[in-house]
C-alpha cells in the first residue's frame, strides 16, 4: 500500500514501540533489539510498559534511538511493531504520520483497520515459524527472534552485534544459541529477498555512548547499598521495588561472603511491609547498616515504625520506588507521588530527609550517601526514585568508588570515652547541631546504656511528660533537619546564559526530560535557568534561585504539585510565582510536554508585558 504521507527519513532519531502480549517471551526479543543498537554506538533509552497480572494482557516496549543523547521519552512513534491483535488498533493509531506498521502478515489485514498516511510492512512470522518448527513453544519464542532479524535488515542494524548479544544471552545454554541464531537470519533473509530495505529509519553506527553504561536504578541502588554497607536488608515484595531486595541478595552472596562461605549478612523477606520495617528498626538500633525497599503502599503502612525511628533517633534507609497511587493505584506505572507521604510519614511533627536521584548513577551514589546521613543523622532517610529509573536500563556515567572512603558512622560513643568519664545523655545536644551521642548495645558493662523508647523523655533518656522536656526535644530535632540542610546533594544549577526572568526547579527522572525542554525552548526563543532539586531539606542556594525569577515552573510528575507545596512551607514563598507544571498519567514526562505548557502559559504573559510598555 503506498502511504498518502511521504515516508519518513531519519538515521540514528527515531522511536520504535514493540506492542505485545504479556508472557509471550517478548521481553528478552526486544531488549536484544535495543542492546544491538547501543552496540552500534548508538544511544538508547527503552522503556517497559506492562500490566499489573502475571500473563495475557497487553505490554509494550518503547525504544528512542537518539545519537543526540536524549534519553527521555519522546512521545509519538515513527515505527510501530504491531504483535498483539487485542491492541491493533489502538497501536495503530499512536503512529506518527509517515511513519511504519510492522506486523505477523501470515493471515491478512482487512484496509479499514490500516491507515493511508503509513507505510505497512508486512512479514509472515506465523507462516516461517510454522515450517522451521514444530513444537509450539518454540514457534513463539522463535516468532520474537525472527522479527528482531527483520527488523535488523529494515533498519540497517548491524548483523553482527545481534549475533553476539544472542551468544552471550545463551552462553550458560549453547544448545539454544544455534536455533536462535537461525530465527534471526529468516527473519532477516526474509526481508533481504522480498522487500525494499532498509526503510527510511536506519541506524548508522557511531561513537556516541562513550564509557557510559546501562543499568537500571534498582539494581544500581542495589548495589549503592553493598558499597554503602548495609548487612540487612528486610523487604516485602511489591512492584516496582522487588527487583531492588533481590539484586542486594544477589550481589551480598558475591561480595559478603567469607572464604570459608559463611554469610556476612542478613536478608529477610518479611510477611508484610510492617514487619520489615520493624526488622530495619531493630538492626538500626544494634548498630547495623540497614535498609528496606518498598513502595508508596508500603510506606503507608510503614507509618508507626517510621515516626518511632524519628522520635527515638534510630537509623533507617528507606528506599521507595514510587509508581502510581492512591491506593493500589497503577501499580505498574511510574508517578513522584509519595514526596509529601515520605516527608512527613508518620503522625505528629516529624519531617523526613529525601534524596532524589535522577539516574542509575545517582541511584548507586544516594544509596550509599542514605546510609551514612542515617548514621551520621540517627534518623530515617528515604530514597525516592521512581518506576521509569528502577525498573528500566538506561545510560548513565560510570559507577565510581573510593576505597579510602571510610563510613561515617556518626556520633557513637566508645568502651573509651565512657570509661574515660566522658558525659553520656542520649537525646542532649552538645554541639548546636541537634545530633546527640549514642551508643551501641554491649558497648561497655556498665556505662553507656538507656531506655530506648517512643515516648517523651528528657536528655538523659528518663521518662519525662514535662512541658519543657518535649518542647526541647522537639526543637532539636528540628536543629538537626536543618544541619542536614548542608549534609544532603546539593542542588545542579544550570544557567541559561541569557538575562531571564523565569526559572525551573524539577527533580529525579524529570531529569532527561527537562534538558531537552530546554533546548526546545531555546530554539523558540526561551531562555530559562533551570535548578534540579536533589535533596530535602532545601538548602539556601533554592531560596536564592526562586527569589532571584519572577516566575519559576515547578515540574513534577504528581498530581498536587508535591515538591511545589514543600517549597512553599519551607520558604513562605508566594505561591502565585511557583507555577505547578503536572504530569501524571502513569507515562514518563516527555520533553514536548515540558517545553508545550512552558510556552503556552509564556504567551498570554508576554502579551500583558506588551500591552503594559
Amino acid at each position: 500500500m503506498t502511504p498518502a504521507h511521504a515516508p519518513l527519513q531519519s538515521v540514528n532519531d527515531f522511536v520504535v514501540k514493540f506492542a505485545n502480549v504479556n508472557g509471550s517471551g517478548s521481553a528478552s526479543a526486544n531488549e536484544l533489539f535495543a542492546k544491538a543498537i547501543l552496540r552500534m554506538g548508538v544511544p538508547v533509552s527503552p522503556r517497559n510498559i506492562f500490566p499489573s497480572n502475571i500473563q495475557g494482557l497487553p505490554t509494550w516496549y518503547e525504544v528512542r534511538v537518539s545519537e543526540a543523547g536524549w534519553l527521555g521519552r519522546r512521545g509519538g512513534v515513527d515505527l510501530m511493531v504491531a504483535m498483539n491483535p487485542q491492541t491493533w488498533d489502538a497501536d495503530v493509531a499512536e503512529i506518527e504520520p509517515g511513519g511504519y506498521l510492522f506486523h505477523d502478515s501470515s493471515k491478512p489485514v482487512p484496509r479499514a483497520r490500516l491507515r493511508d498516511d503509513i507505510t505497512v510492512i508486512g512479514v509472515p512470522l506465523t507462516e516461517l515459524c510454522n515450517a522451521a518448527w514444530d513444537d509450539p513453544r518454540q514457534r513463539q519464542l522463535f516468532k520474537n527472534i525472527m522479527y528482531v532479524g527483520a527488523l535488523a535488515a529494515l533498519l540497517d542494524i548491524d548483523m553482527g552485534a545481534v549475533e553476539t548479544l544472542v551468544g552471550e544471552q545463551y552462553k550458560a545454554k549453547p544448545k539454544l544459541q544455534a536455533p536462535n541464531v537461525e530465527a534471526l537470519h529468516l527473519g532477516r533473509d526474509w526481508v533481504a529477498a522480498h522487500l525494499p530495505h532498509p526503510i527510511g529509519l536506519r541506524v548508522q553506527a557511531a561513537d556516541a555512548v562513550g564509557d557510559r553504561i546501562f543499568v537500571d536504578g534498582n539494581d544500581a541502588a542495589a548495589l549503592g547499598c553493598v558499597y554503602g554497607g548495609a548487612t540487612v536488608c528486610a523487604w516485602y515484595p511489591i512492584t516496582p521495588s522487588s527487583s531492588l531486595a533481590e539484586g542486594f541478595d544477589r550481589y551480598c552472596r558475591r561480595f559478603r561472603v567469607d572464604a570459608d562461605g559463611k554469610a556476612r549478612h542478613a536478608i529477610l523477606q518479611a510477611e508484610d511491609e510492617i514487619a520489615s520495617i520493624g526488622m530495619v528498626v531493630g538492626a538500626g538500633w544494634n548498630g547495623a547498616r540497614a535498609f528496606t525497599t518498598t513502595s508508596g503502599p508500603g510506606v503507608s503502612l510503614m507509618n508507626e515504625f517510621i515516626g518511632l525511628a524519628y522520635f527515638a533517633e534510630i537509623p533507617v534507609t528507606i528506599i521507595d520506588v514510587q509508581r502510581g497511587g492512591p491506593s493500589t493505584g497503577m501499580p505498574t506505572r511510574t508517578q513522584q507521588s509519595d514526596v509529601l507521604a515520605c516527608a512527613f510519614a508518620s503522625h505528629g511533627d516529624t519531617r523526613h530527609v529525601l534524596l532524589l536521584p535522577e539516574d542509575p548513577r545517582e541511584c548507586f551514589d544516594f544509596s550509599a550517601a542514605a546510609l551514612d546521613l542515617a548514621d551520621r543523622l540517627q534518623t530515617p532517610v528515604f530514597v525516592l526514585t521512581d518506576l521509569d529509573i528502577g525498573m528500566n536500563q538506561r545510560l548513565c556515567a560510570p559507577f565510581e568508588w573510593d576505597d579510602a572512603r571510610g563510613y561515617d558512622r556518626g556520633k557513637v560513643m566508645s568502651a573509651e570515652d565512657l570509661e574515660s568519664g566522658r558525659e553520656f545523655a542520649r537525646y542532649k545536644d552538645v554541639d548546636g547541631d541537634g545530633i546527640p551521642w549514642r551508643t551501641w548495645p554491649g558497648t561497655h558493662p556498665d556505662k553507656g546504656a538507656y531506655f530506648t523508647r517512643g515516648t517523651s523523655r528528657n536528655p538523659q533518656a528518663q521518662y519525662s511528660e514535662r512541658g519543657p522536656d518535649y518542647v526541647y526535644n522537639m526543637q532539636r530535632l528540628l536543629q538537626k533537619f536543618d544541619t542536614a540542610k548542608s549534609l544532603v546533594p546539593q542542588p545542579v544549577l544550570a544557567p541559561a546564559g541569557l538575562p531571564t526572568r523565569f526559572g525551573a526547579i524539577f527533580y529525579g527522572s524529570t531529569s532527561p526530560a527537562m534538558a531537552e525542554a530546554v533546548e526546545q525552548l531555546r530554539e523558540a526563543g526561551v531562555a530559562l535557568d533551570t535548578l534540579r532539586v536533589r535533596a530535602y531539606p532545601f538548602p539556601d542556594s533554592v531560596r536564592a534561585f526562586i527569589d532571584g525569577h519572577e516566575q519559576v515552573f515547578v515540574v513534577e510528575q504528581n498530581r498536587d504539585g508535591q515538591l511545589r507545596l514543600l517549597l512553599v512551607d519551607a520558604f513562605g514563598t508566594d505561591p502565585a510565582r511557583l507555577i505547578a507544571l503536572l504530569h501524571y498519567d502513569g507515562t514518563p514526562i516527555t520533553a514536548r510536554f515540558i517545553s508545550g505548557a512552558i510556552l503556552e502559559h509564556l504567551q498570554p504573559h508576554a502579551r500583558r508585558k506588551e500591552k503594559v510598555a
